[in-house]
């Protein structure tokens, strides 16, 4: 039986409908991605889903015991409520009952008699007496402090706190609006596994595509009015997709010849009139219908960059720098070189210093000690998260102009209102105050700016946040093409595997390093987490006290040979995979060709995966022959 079914369903606050007559279902268990452009939908039918508007037509129908919680997009103030307070108001129907109840408890006519009663079983229903054992278990399941105000926390743990009052209620259903905005990579892989662990079923937002390929047993796709499901990952679903995408184009093409083939025919001279097949007529009106209500596919955002002359090889060398803040280090003794076309990940927690560490690279922020060389020729352009280069008061086109009627790009005029085209502002919302646009349009904006600017050195802080996916996608193959420098602080797994060289992470207590490759290549490179002497000491008596299996025979002849030819085979092993990671790790590699490169790492994925097994059988064989 599902949770929640649309039959029929239409939305409209425009002359095209957001939702044009479409059917949709949620069955206990899914955990569903409603993916689709910025503007078609998606938020309108999250609220549908939670009952927040109705439907222009059609019947959206819950089951009646269903529980629907939601975590919106924005995050909870940072003000001076307390941490429990605002868990608790995931439950506030229920702290109305028990203020309810309390305040009649000492009435004693019949009328306060009978809604006490009542409130009596609403309280029973909802486990409403024991409410602050609710809250409490919730805030330490998400390691929430109750007491602590929320001015006091990072978005990350007041996201947290919005999630606590979802969570509270015990629901069903779960409807998450882009939970990972502005989550560092650390709070987001927690999240994805409170979402695994969650019992119920989940309708999710999110661009992001390693989230969406963990967490969906589903895709379900909103396009030009219509919901389209795809069962599987991620990927299989692009794949089904672009196939679609195929098969509609050549419908249409099929489609608009025979229309223009009709069109020749019904203009021919007056013989041809007197002959006329009425039927064929009538044909011709049912199609040139047909084709004014196609619904074409929304442009995806079409976008180039503005490329200064090459800057010095040299951008920037930081040689034993250090920096704190606050008594806080958050640089010690880090040295690195940044060179031209280098482009350069920033992996780490939320407040950890990777902004600070931009600033100092660029020269904007002198270090505690240290020193700092700055290359020649440096053209700089600066994507900021703050979205501080922005004014409120002033158009989208103001903003990017500065007064001009043109932008020259790579040597080619575009007017300022067919370059605005390209991010998808329409002329009517280019003249639009800043003030009134949407999340994802303002990074789309800042992207228009950052863009018509002539730079050799990119600076990117986190400008994946809002931005649909076919955006992303696009501005990850425009940041491949650029042969300038890329500076890049992001919390999107994808995005700095698909576009970043090299990798410096911020792995706490002003411990700095720089890895070869994107996010998945750190997890591979970085060092095993050495365990304390308290640990140790736990382990080992574990171990003393697990029962030991005994083995019942020798090894044979062939597992004894198979076991004495490892040593050989592993030290093999580590040499080629030595040798694969001297190359990979050489300044020039990623400059190469893109099959050799793929080649490469697929060779040097494919040497770490067998040293492992090596090492994995030459541990089972040994353990074998301890037990003789």
């Amino acid at each position: 039986m599902p949770l929640v079914k649309f039959e029929g369903v239409s939305v409209s606050f425009s002359a095209a409908p957001l939702l044009d007559n479409v059917d949709f279902q949620i069955d206990p268990g899914e955990r569903i991605a409603l993916v689709g452009l910025n503007g078609a939908g998606k938020s309108t039918l999250m609220k549908l889903v939670s009952g927040e508007i109705h439907a222009d037509h059609g019947t959206v129908w819950q089951d009646p015991a269903i529980r629907v919680a939601k975590l919106p997009q924005m995050l909870p103030a940072a003000d001076e409520r307390r941490v429990y307070d605002v868990v608790a108001e995931g439950l506030a129907d229920v702290v109305a009952f028990r203020e309810a109840y309390d305040q009649l408890s000492h009435q004693t006519d019949a009328a306060s008699l009978q809604k006490l009663e009542r409130l009596q079983h609403q309280l029973e229903a909802r486990d409403g007496w024991h409410l602050e054992q609710q809250v409490q278990t919730v805030l330490d399941r998400l390691g929430l402090d109750a007491d602590t105000r929320m001015a006091e926390l990072s978005g990350g743990w007041r996201r947290r706190a919005a999630l606590g009052a979802a969570l509270v209620q015990k629901p069903d259903l779960l409807l998450l609006d882009e939970p990972t905005n502005h989550l560092d990579i650390e709070t987001i892989e927690w999240l994805e596994q409170m979402m695994l662990d969650f019992r119920g079923s989940i309708l999710f937002v999110s661009h992001d595509r390693a989230l969406v390929e963990k967490l969906a047993t589903r895709i379900v796709e909103l396009d030009r009015g219509n919901l389209t499901s795809f069962p599987g990952s991620y990927n299989r679903y692009l794949e089904l997709k672009q196939q679609l995408l195929e098969e509609e184009e050549r419908q249409n093409a099929e489609f608009d010849k025979k229309l223009a083939q009709e069109e020749r025919w019904i203009r021919q001279g007056i013989k041809a009139r007197r002959t006329r097949n009425e039927g064929r007529v009538r044909a011709l009106e049912q199609m040139r219908r047909e084709r004014s209500q196609r619904r074409e596919r929304q442009s995806s955002a079409s976008f180039g960059l503005e490329e200064a002359q090459k800057s010095g090889k040299l951008v920037a060398e930081l040689e034993q720098v250090y920096m704190s803040y606050e008594g806080k280090p958050l640089l010690q003794n880090f040295s690195m070189k940044v060179q031209r076309g280098d482009r350069i990940g920033l992996i780490g927690p939320n407040g950890s210093g990777k902004s600070t560490l931009l600033k100092i690279i660029l020269g904007q922020l002198q270090p505690d000690e240290g020193s700092v060389r700055l290359g020649t020729k440096l053209e700089v352009a600066y994507f900021d998260q703050l979205r501080g280069q922005l004014d409120p008061e002033k158009s989208v086109i103001d903003n990017v102009s500065g007064g001009r009627e043109s932008i020259e790009i790579n040597g080619q005029n575009k007017h300022i209102i067919g370059y605005l085209q390209d991010f998808l502002f329409s002329p009517e919302r280019a003249r639009t105050p800043v003030k009134a646009l949407s999340g994802g349009e303002c990074n789309r904006l800042l992207l228009a700016r950052l863009f018509s600017q002539p730079a050799n050195v990119l600076v990117l802080d986190e400008p994946t946040n809002d931005l649909d996916i076919e955006t992303l996608e696009l501005l990850e193959e425009i940041l491949l093409n650029f042969d300038g420098t890329i500076l890049l602080v992001s919390h999107d797994r994808r995005f700095l595997d698909n576009v970043v060289t090299s990798s410096v992470v911020f792995e706490g207590k002003g411990q700095v390093r720089e890895y070869v490759g994107g996010y998945q290549d750190w997890l591979r490179q970085r060092p095993v987490k050495k365990v304390s002497t308290a640990e140790q000491k736990a382990e080992s008596k574990a171990a003393e006290n697990k029962p030991v299996k005994k083995q019942n025979k020798k090894l044979s002849y062939k597992l004894q040979r198979e076991l004495d030819q490892l040593p050989a085979q592993l030290e093999d092993a580590e040499q080629a995979l030595e040798a694969l990671q001297t190359v990979v790790a050489s300044p020039d590699f990623y400059s190469g060709d893109h099959a050799k490169v793929a080649d490469t790492l697929a060779k040097l994925h494919e040497q770490e995966q067998q040293l492992e097994q090596l090492m994995e059988r030459w541990v089972e064989l040994e353990a074998m022959q301890e037990g003789d």
